[in-house]
This record gives structure tokens, sequence and C-alpha cells, in this order.
């Protein structure tokens, strides 16, 4: 496979960083291959999750695009851009200063499979089951919705691939991934 990527370029600046699964070979004088490594991905097959209804758990939006790009950047769950909540519902924990301190949302949708994305929890409050409670959330949704949940998540992550695991997600595959950008 060989994608044209080309076309991309006058919908992209040169900063920005895709992720390309499935290809390989050269890439086109106008893009870099910066990062290529392996991908898990992950399906749900467990029974209907049953949703957590805490209170502290909260729908982000505009005014939290701050700090949501800021625990992106420091935990780097994946891509992720300043519009990218707006591709879904991401929901997330604030800390009694309220500060964001883990959150997890959904991104893309094929048919019914429907992707959790940016699962990520602030190094000082891991431990505590923030993301797991922010997923079981999302699989409920999503099933209740008639989705299916689907994630990724990089093959050298073996703790997130274990918790993933446990919660009900199975191996679908682990194809290579490249991530790249314009030159």
């Amino acid at each position: 496979m060989h994608p044209d990527l080309d076309a991309l370029l006058p919908f992209c600046t040169p900063d920005e960083h895709f992720y390309a699964i499935g290809w390989s070979g050269p890439a086109p004088s106008t893009w870099q291959v910066d990062m290529e490594s392996v991908i898990v991905k992950k399906i749900w097959d467990a029974p209907a999750s049953v949703a957590d209804t805490l209170p502290d758990v909260v729908r982000l939006g505009a005014a939290d695009v701050e700090q949501v790009l800021a625990l992106a950047a420091l935990t780097r769950p994946g891509p992720f851009s300043t519009r990218t909540i707006e591709l879904g519902e991401y929901i997330g924990c604030f800390d009694d200063n309220g500060r964001l301190v883990a959150m997890a949302g959904e991104r893309m949708a094929a048919g019914t499979l429907r992707e959790i994305s940016g699962v990520c929890t602030h190094p000082d409050a891991q431990g505590k089951g923030y993301a797991k409670r922010l997923v079981t959330r999302l699989v409920a949704q999503q099933m209740q919705r008639g989705e299916v949940p689907v994630l990724h998540v990089m093959q050298g992550n073996a703790s997130a691939r274990r918790i993933y695991e446990r919660m009900g997600f199975r191996l679908h595959s682990e194809p290579v991934v490249r991530v790249i950008s314009r030159r």
C-alpha cells in the first residue's frame, strides 16, 4: 500500500504528525518518517460494561483544552492536537485544585467500531483507577449506542496492554505504524 501523502499537503502544517498504519517503503520527498513501531489493536470482547456513575467524572470541552493539551504533552497517549476533543466525547477527572489528572475519549469511528482514545493519567495520580473508570464509562456508553469499542496501544506499553486485557479487550492485530510529518 502506498498512500497518496501529497494529497494531504494543503491540509497540514510541517509540525503536524500523522499515524500511518500498514504502509512501508520510502516516504515521498515531501514527507519524513519520524518514528516506526508496532501498534497493538484491541477490540472489546466481554459482556456489557457497567458504567461508573460517580459524579467527579466530567465532560471535557473548549474551556479545558489548555489542560487537556498539557496532560497529553506530559503523558503522550498518542496523536493529540488542539481540536482532538471535538472528534467525540472526552471525559476527565480533576483533583481538588482543579487540575486535570486523567482523561479518555472517543476519536475515529468506522461502521459500528468506535475508538477509545487519549487515555492518560498524570504521573502524580497513577494507580488510583482513574483510567479504568474513564474507559469503563466510555465502553458502557458505546455499547448502549450499539457500537463496538476498540483501542490502540503501543506494543512496548505492557502495563496498559495488561490493564485493557483484564478489562475485556482482546488482541485484534499488531501492525506496523509510522509517525510521519511534512518536511
